[in-house]
């Protein structure tokens, strides 16, 4: 029964005050300021903004016909 206490008083005040914690810790360190260039970063010359270059993977299309 005592396991479940100390697992209840870690999942109700311990886990949140970490997160609140690790929030301001962020908010401290700029991470949530300019967030549209941060949203950017991903992208380079390779893969432009708005232009998607992956491929998935699926049954390939081959140029060749099956038909002689």
């Amino acid at each position: 029964m005592t396991v479940v206490w100390i697992l209840f008083v870690s999942s109700v005040i311990v886990l949140p005050a970490a997160a609140l914690l690790a929030l301001r810790w962020a908010v401290r360190h700029g991470e949530f300021k300019n967030l549209q260039k941060t949203a950017l970063s991903i992208f380079d010359e390779e893969e432009p903004v708005g232009r998607m270059t992956d491929r998935f993977p699926g049954p390939q299309r081959s140029s060749k016909s099956s038909q002689p």
